[in-house]
């Protein structure tokens, strides 16, 4: 299958300090894919290179085979925290950047009902909990109308029961969307239920793991159990290498 969103990082450098070097990744179009390892080895500077958000690097990100320069609208992004602005509505924190009277637009209180949000467009963001912060900054992610999502630990920050939650919601509106994911996270477990594969970082990508499981997926299936070890033990040998 030929792939939608392609990255190749020749070399990403803090300084003196290298972070990536010689990373190729390609997504296929629908797929998620999770990005995991230690902190410091560099999935956010990937996340904010495949975004447009960081130029300083040598190499290119290609969407459906052309070279992007920057931001665009194809490819939305989401962060840890929501990153609301207070002063602003929901509905137009979601539209933000389309300019004056965007939050009018019909897709705003289209994706609202998506994410279980109907009739919130205008509260403000203190009136939210986190996780109901979060899935705006989803509906936000969705309005551009996207065909890649980049997510960078987008549920570290909420409850476990909310994290469950919104694991489905960002499985259903993948789908929904025709979207094509890329995730950072830190939890094995997440990249498993989520993903098609996961991919283990250490300044370059160190190992992939195809994850062969039917969707809709349970919590509660069991054979994952062996491709979860495998992934820990890669992890781990990746942190005393």
């Amino acid at each position: 299958m030929t792939s939608l969103f392609d990255i190749y990082v020749g070399e990403k450098r803090y300084g003196a300090r290298p972070v990536l070097n010689d990373l190729r990744l390609a997504l296929e179009a629908g797929q998620i894919v999770s990005l995991i390892g230690a902190s410091g080895c560099g999935k956010s500077t990937l996340l904010s290179i495949a975004a447009g958000l960081d130029r300083d690097y040598r190499g290119e990100v290609l969407l459906d085979g052309v070279a992007t320069s920057g931001i665009s609208p194809a490819v939305g992004f989401i962060f840890q925290e929501p990153r609301l602005f207070p002063w602003l509505t929901v509905a137009q924190n979601i539209a933000l950047g389309k300019g004056p009277g965007a939050q009018h637009d019909p897709l705003v209180e289209s994706l609202l009902g998506e994410v279980g949000l109907s009739g919130y467009g205008d509260a403000l963001p203190k009136q939210l909990s986190g996780g109901q912060a979060q899935r705006v900054a989803i509906a936000r992610g969705l309005f551009t109308q996207p065909r890649v999502l980049l997510l960078d630990e987008p549920f570290s920050a909420v409850d476990a029961f909310t994290r469950m939650k919104l694991q489905d919601l960002l499985t259903r509106v993948a789908q929904e969307h025709a979207l094509t994911v890329l995730l950072v996270t830190h939890d094995i477990d997440e990249a498993l239920y989520l993903s098609d594969r996961v991919v283990l970082l250490d300044r370059g990508a160190r190992a992939e793991f195809e994850v062969d499981l039917p969707r809709p997926r349970k919590r509660s299936d069991t054979s994952s159990g062996a491709l979860k070890a495998a992934v820990l033990q890669a992890l781990e040998e990746a942190h005393v290498a």
